[in-house]
C-alpha cells in the first residue's frame, strides 16, 4: 500500500510540476487551482508512503518519478528536445527508481 501511495504521490508531482508553466506566474485561475490540488495531493500521498518507507527512499522515488514524468511531459506536450542522451538519462532515472523499490523493505 505504501508503494502505491508513493507512485500516486509521484504522479501528482508530475501534475503540479507540469501545470506550473501554465499558471503564468499564478495569474491564471484554473491552472493555478490544478497546480495547488496536485501539490496538496502529492504531499498527502508522500506523507502516507513515508509512514512505512524510509524517508530517504520515499523522497528519492518521489522526486525521481516527478523528474522523469515531468521531463516526458515536457517532450510530449511542450516540444522540448528528445535527444538520445536525454532519453538515456531519463531511462537510467526510471531504472534507479525500480532499483530502489527492490532494495527497500517497508518498516
Amino acid at each position: 500500500m505504501s508503494w502505491a501511495c508513493l507512485v500516486l504521490a509521484g504522479l501528482f508531482e508530475v501534475g503540479f510540476a507540469s501545470s506550473l508553466k501554465l499558471t503564468a506566474g499564478f495569474t491564471k485561475l484554473w491552472p493555478t487551482l490544478i497546480f495547488a490540488a496536485c501539490a496538496l495531493l502529492s504531499f498527502i500521498f508522500l506523507e502516507k508512503a513515508s509512514r512505512d518507507l524510509p524517508i530517504g527512499t520515499a523522497y528519492a522515488v518521489w522526486t525521481g518519478i516527478g523528474a522523469a514524468g515531468t521531463a516526458i511531459i515536457g517532450i510530449l506536450l511542450y516540444k522540448e528536445p528528445a535527444t538520445a542522451l536525454r532519453l538515456f538519462f531519463i531511462a537510467t532515472l526510471v531504472a534507479s527508481i525500480i532499483g530502489l523499490k527492490f532494495a527497500t523493505t517497508t518498516q
